[in-house]
C-alpha cells in the first residue's frame, strides 16, 4: 500500500506532511520514525499530491509530532533533515 498521512496542513503557499508519533518516551517517539517509513511517507504524499492539484504548486516539508505521557508535543519543523537530533 501507499501508506498514510497522519496530518496535512496548509498555510499560504506551503504544504506541511505532518507524521505523528506517540510512545512512552519522547526519545522512543522520535527514534520510530526510520528511512523506511519516511519513504513511505513521501510517497503518500506524492499520492496525495496527484489527488489535489490546487496543492501541486505549492513547497512541501515533512514535520514530526512527538507525544509521550506528560510531556508537552514536540512539532519538528522539516524534520526530515532534523530527525536524528529530535531527542535531544
Amino acid at each position: 500500500t501507499m501508506g498514510e498521512i497522519d496530518i496535512v496542513a496548509r498555510r499560504g503557499g506551503l504544504v506541511a506532511f505532518i507524521e505523528v508519533k506517540a510512545r512512552r518516551t519522547m526519545t522512543e517517539a522520535a527514534e520510530s520514525l526510520g528511512e523506511r517509513q519516511r519513504q513511505r511517507i513521501s510517497r503518500a504524499a506524492s499520492a496525495f499530491l496527484q489527488k489535489e492539484p490546487i496543492l501541486q504548486g505549492l513547497d512541501q516539508r515533512y514535520d514530526v509530532m512527538l507525544l509521550a505521557p506528560w510531556r508537552p508535543p514536540r512539532h519538528i519543523i522539516g524534520a526530515w533533515r532534523e530527525w536524528r537530533s529530535a531527542a535531544q
